[in-house]
């Protein structure tokens, strides 16, 4: 292939290495060698370039022993595999294992030495397969964009086992890439789970200054936005290497921020810079959240930092055992290091940092300092280090999946039938002429379940199946730090996001030992509604309460919702209450003040025709027609009673019965009056020479007749009422908001019109006809009688028509009930009441010859 070091190609078919790359590694032959990329250095020191002089090779500096288990790790796991009669058994792995110092460019020398091989001479063409057939790494994501973009021009796979930037599940930039690490992606998501479950809205996010944090700042962002589950309150990057000035501008900004909650998407390194500051201000009281990269540093587990990192929550690799790892560690010897020719042994290195000696021959500065040297038979077990505690193996057991899916990968393409493969004219790969595309197509269908129960395949976009551990830093009283596996955070197509949480292990490093509060703005009760403040974030906001008749029955409501027409708010406003019914009642002093003046008038009604029926005898009671006195005093009588039917809870037959009875009530009434006025008129003019005549035309016969067409008349106009638009119970919600004014709506408003105005033309007319007759001598005075009781009648209706139409609700019932009572009372005293105080007090006076007799009946 054309990727290679630097080489000299001739047109004699023959390519010249020009120098080798002086790199960390670590190797072993074998039919097919799998690459891997580790970082066994935390960094490099890199030459001066003065382009005067060649450069010198890149320093690494700072043993990283966990980098340095995890290559072991790929190094067992192939020798494993080599045991294994059921995985490849007639093949055997090898390994090109180096170190990329953490550094791009040793790590992109290490690459082109992987997949153009080191030897010095080629005696071919530089064509052929590439000296690795695919790499397990890098650690860094930023390292896997830059060399995925070359590797997959070529198809070469490569399988990261901690790379988690969103951006590589980029198939069209990076088509051979996978990971056995879940996306930053799904690591986002998870922390917005855990953020929803303890209720955390306004947080701050710190990420580093790479593709690492820009990309897992940018996913929260747009998470953060979809999901509508909280606000930043502040977005800071942390730049690299040790800024005083920066960190201290940033926790500064952390200080005054009211947010609670600090996730942080970065390396250890910028944590340990950050921290410094932390304890410079002594910023406590936050809540942190870690990203995997940092959850599991044991470098940030240390007595000074607790009190500030105490509690920490964090996402972590998914835990594995590997069974048999921890012995092969201890059997590690530098003499068994198959060949360090190429460059310096990662064994050595590892030997020498461990034991703090020096293989031969040392340097002069290590024996003028008096530095032992290392033999190679010291015993590992003498020493108590990280690297032989296999209980809690995260990035290793990523590695751990990642050669297997190569293996298995690598498997299944031995086992393709010639004529059925999946490659041109069906034809299968050869393991002497392996290509790496080839792989790559069997890489991307790989699904097999590890010893430890873990299902391992690719999605389309090359991520593993994600699944995480939330971590949680648990402070012990004696001052030691354990992280404590609280949950399990998974997803999958079917399920979406799932969050499992044991709450009760969870340490807070809190006064109160309970998760903090950290919100811009408290959740607004139920009775409110949010309203953002101006210029601030959604987070932010007032609680306005809702406004009469609306309601919010949920916590942070956007919007209160009106209540039902016949439904109001209860004064928290969280629920909707029936709306309380109004109506004249007999339980409330009005109605029953109404009611008691009602059946009063009935029963004194009652006591005047029982005075009338006992002295029906009398001059007092015969005197101008007595019968039309009782059928008055029962037509009284009926108009207090009719009364009754405005009071009470309006139903379909008071409300068509209350109009006509009282229409037809008072029709009757008043045809008495004005029969009993033209009576007297009659008997006057009768009593003048020549007038007899006229006293046929009302006899007893013609006024019973004219009472009851009369009343005809006003029973036609309520039954056509009735027929045509029947009063019915109505729900009157225009008054008020808050309850609902239960009345009986006329309906036709005519016909209402129509029965008043008939009463009224008759009423004015019985006034009439008695002022007429108000002149006549004294035996005839009964028509100054009539005239005062009509003034009366007539003066409570004219008042009552303004004063009806003003009232609300059940004040337009009693106004109506008013009426009527001072209506029927007026009429009764005015006819009545002289007759009766005749006849009970001055019983003298009710003889014939005093009823007749001239200037003996006033009164």
């Amino acid at each position: 292939m054309g990727v290679s070091s630097p080489v000299s190609c001739s047109l004699s078919s023959s390519c010249q290495l020009q120098g080798q790359f002086d790199l960390n590694g670590m190797f072993k032959a074998g039919d097919v060698v799998l690459g891997g990329l580790f970082e066994v250095h935390y960094y490099s020191v890199l030459p001066s370039m003065s382009f005067a002089l060649k450069p010198q090779q890149p320093s690494c500096k700072g043993f990283d022993i966990l980098g340095f288990k995890q290559s072991q790790t790929m190094a067992f796991a192939i020798e494993e595999i080599n045991r294994n009669s059921n995985l490849l058994p007639n093949v055997t792995l090898g390994y090109s294992l180096y170190d990329n110092c953490a550094t791009l460019g040793v790590a992109f020398r290490a690459v082109l030495s992987l997949v153009s091989g080191r030897q010095e001479k080629v005696d071919q063409q530089c064509l052929g397969s590439p000296h690795v057939l695919a790499i397990v790494g890098d650690s860094i994501s930023t390292h896997c964009i830059a060399i995925s973009s070359v590797l997959g021009l070529y198809k070469v796979p490569m399988v990261s086992y901690f790379a988690t930037c969103s951006c590589l599940s980029d198939q069209q930039r990076f088509p051979s890439f996978f990971r056995t690490i879940p996306s930053d992606a799904f690591q986002v998501r998870a922390m917005l789970q855990i953020l929803k479950r303890f209720g955390w809205t306004w947080v701050g996010l710190l990420v580093s200054d790479d593709d690492y944090g820009l990309y897992a700042a940018r996913s929260f962002h747009s998470d953060l936005a979809q999901s509508g589950g909280g606000c930043l309150a502040y977005s800071e990057v942390l730049p690299w290497g040790n800024d005083p000035t920066e960190f201290r501008r940033i926790v500064n900004v952390m200080k005054k921020s009211t947010a609670h909650v600090v996730i942080v998407f970065a390396h250890r390194n910028h944590i340990l810079h950050l921290m410094e500051e932390v304890i410079k201000q002594n910023v406590t009281g936050l809540q942190w959240m870690a990203s995997e990269a940092w959850t599991l540093s044991a470098i940030l587990q240390t007595p000074h930092l607790m009190p500030y990192l105490g509690g920490t929550l964090g996402i972590a690799i998914r835990r594995g055992e590997i069974p048999g790892l921890r012995e092969f560690l201890l059997r590690m010897r530098p003499e068994k290091d198959p060949d360090h020719s190429y460059g310096n042994s990662i064994v050595r290195q590892f030997w020498e940092d461990t034991f703090q000696c020096r293989f031969a021959p040392p340097s002069s500065d290590w024996v003028d300092a008096g530095g032992r040297l290392c033999t190679g038979q010291e015993d590992l077990r003498n020493v108590e280090l990280s690297i032989f505690d296999v209980s809690d193996l995260r990035p290793d057991y990523n590695v751990y999946k990642a050669v297997y899916a190569l293996a298995h990968a690598l498997e299944d393409m031995l086992q393709c039938v010639p004529g059925r493969g999946p490659f041109s004219g069906h034809s299968c790969a050869s393991l002497q002429r392996v290509e790496p595309w080839q792989l790559l197509y069997y890489l991307e269908r790989v699904d097999f379940t590890t010893a430890f129960g873990d299902q391992v395949s690719f999605d389309e976009n090359g991520d593993a199946l994600p699944i995480y551990d939330v971590m949680n830093w648990l402070w012990l009283p004696d001052g030691s730090t354990k992280v404590q596996n609280v949950g399990v955070v998974r997803e999958s197509a079917s399920t979406g996001g799932e969050l499992t949480l044991d709450e009760d292990r969870i340490f807070w490093n809190f006064e109160s030992k309970k998760p903090p509060q950290s919100v811009c703005s408290e959740s607004c009760p139920p009775g409110t509604r949010m309203a953002r403040r101006k210029g601030k974030p959604v987070c932010c906001f007032d609680c306005i309460l809702c406004s009469e008749g609306k309601i919010s029955n949920q916590t942070d409501a956007m919007e209160c919702t009106s209540c039902p027409e016949d439904f109001w708010s209860n004064p928290q406003r969280d629920h909707c209450v029936p709306k309380s019914m109004e109506f004249l009642s007999y339980h409330e002093p009005l109605g029953i003040s109404l009611t008691t003046a009602s059946l009063l008038g009935t029963l004194i009604c009652s006591i005047v025709l029982g005075i009338f029926m006992y002295h029906r005898t009398t001059p007092m009671v015969r005197a101008n027609n007595s019968e039309l006195s009782f059928l008055l005093l029962l037509s009284l009588k009926l108009c207090f009673l009719c009364s009754l039917l405005f009071i009470g809870r309006p139903r379909l037959w008071t409300c068509q019965l209350r109009h006509a009875a009282f229409g037809i009530s008072f029709v009757l009434c008043v045809s008495c009056i004005l029969v009993k006025t033209m009576v007297v008129l009659a008997v006057f003019k009768a009593s003048k020479p020549g007038g007899g005549a006229s006293l046929k035309w009302f006899g007893a016969v013609q006024q019973r007749g004219t009472v009851l067409a009369l009343t005809s008349i006003q029973a036609m106009i309520c039954t056509a009422w009735l027929v045509s638009s029947s009063p019915v119970p109505y729900k009157n919600t225009q008054y008020h908001t808050d309850k609902i004014v239960y009345e009986c709506a006329v309906g036709s408003k005519v016909g209402f019109a129509v029965l008043l105005g008939y009463i009224g033309l008759l009423a004015i007319l019985s006034f009439l006809l008695a002022f007429l007759a108000r002149n006549l001598p004294d035996n005839f005075n009964e028509a100054k009688l009539i005239t005062f009781s009509m003034l009366i009648f007539c003066a409570v209706w004219v008042a009552f028509i303004p004063a009806y139409v003003n009232s609300p609700g059940n004040y337009a019932d009693a106004v109506e009930v008013f009426a009527i009572l001072a209506s029927s009372f007026g009429l009764l005293v005015a006819l009545f009441g002289p007759k009766c105080y005749i006849i009970l007090l001055r019983p003298e006076r009710n003889t014939k010859k005093a009823v007749m007799g001239r200037g003996t009946t006033k009164i």
